[in-house]
């Protein structure tokens, strides 16, 4: 049997870097976090931290080598105003400074000073500012952090397959049924839909059931790597990380991960947002179309609207609403 490049990158996940997500999960446990959404919910937050340490040293080396300000500074200059003496320096808030802490003083600022900063930092109005108005940091003690973030830590994140793989990993571990008539479409079975769909740079993509964002995240991945010559273009590339991805949910914590999911991913401002599907659905993404497969088409047609549309049992009225949309 043959497998393509990125299911052996998946497989190589069976070694060391699985166990040592398999180390994190059970300090979860241990610690006395059971519930698996949660689990996920709090290890996509420290790795959204470090991702952001990681995107602004990103910056500080780009505005060096060019000798020019920082344009995109995500840890301003100064304090948060919080507590006693100002508060603690933003910079003091990066994932770099945060995992050699002690545990104590670690979990003191992740709590009272890195939460905040979280849910304030994104402009109001944008999708990642509503999700993150709801974060709850639920870590008990100290010495669960120190121990959870140690093993972070020693997981490298720095290439984005490798980031977005274990990331799967770990959602992997939900159960393929969970509440509120939730399912987790397996792997496979997204790729293949995915590859029917076949979407292109122009198109604009949604799914109309998230959860935590697998389809997005895939039709993300295929169009990097069929298409990698849009990033060469400005007009392109913002199509892609601010106006392609869609996706509806009613669940806040699956609206949450997956938002993370797509930033983990190197998208860097998907529309995520709380919709019940089948009212908001027509109005939100006009023109939609169900999946199907596209002739080839001139370049003189307008953007190709495609929608996700999953078989979960969830969404048995997906036929009427294919109807009232006129699809």
């Amino acid at each position: 049997m043959e497998f393509t490049d990125r299911e052996q990158e998946v497989d190589m996940l069976t070694g060391e870097l699985r166990s040592k997500i398999d180390n994190v999960w059970n300090a979860f446990w241990a610690g006395g976090i059971a519930n698996p959404i949660e689990v996920i919910e709090q290890i996509t937050y420290l790795l959204f931290i470090r991702g952001l340490d990681e995107a602004h040293t990103r910056e500080e080396n780009r505005a060096n080598r060019l000798g020019k300000p920082m344009e995109r500074r995500i840890f301003p200059p100064g304090k948060d105003d919080i507590g006693k003496g100002g508060g603690v320096a933003y910079e003091d808030m990066r994932w770099s400074r945060l995992k050699n802490r002690d545990p104590a003083t670690m979990f003191n600022i992740v709590s009272e000073h890195v939460f905040p900063f979280l849910r304030s930092m994104a402009e109001e109005g944008t999708a990642h500012a509503t999700h993150m108005k709801g974060a709850r940091f639920t870590i008990p003690t100290p010495a669960l952090l120190a121990k959870v973030v140690d093993l972070l830590a020693d997981i490298p994140m720095e290439d984005r397959d490798t980031k977005g793989d274990l990331y799967e990993y770990m959602l992997g571990k939900i159960a393929t049924s969970g509440q509120n008539g939730q399912f987790r479409t397996p792997r496979h079975i997204i790729a293949l839909m995915v590859e029917m769909t076949a979407p292109t740079p122009k198109d604009v993509i949604c799914d109309p059931a998230c959860g935590t964002c697998g389809f997005l995240v895939a039709a993300g991945e295929y169009l990097r790597d069929n298409h990698a010559k849009l990033f060469h273009e400005k007009q392109s590339r913002d199509h892609f990380n601010e106006e392609m991805f869609h996706g509806f949910d009613f669940d806040g914590t699956m609206l949450r991960i997956g938002s993370m999911n797509m930033t983990l991913h190197g998208v860097e401002n998907p529309d995520i947002r709380c919709r019940r599907t089948m009212p908001a659905m027509p109005t939100a993404i006009p023109s939609c179309s169900p999946i199907r497969p596209s002739p080839a088409r001139s370049t003189t047609k307008p953007r190709r609207r495609i929608c996700l549309q999953s078989s979960r049992p969830r969404r048995p009225s997906c036929c009427s609403w294919r109807c009232s949309c006129g699809c």
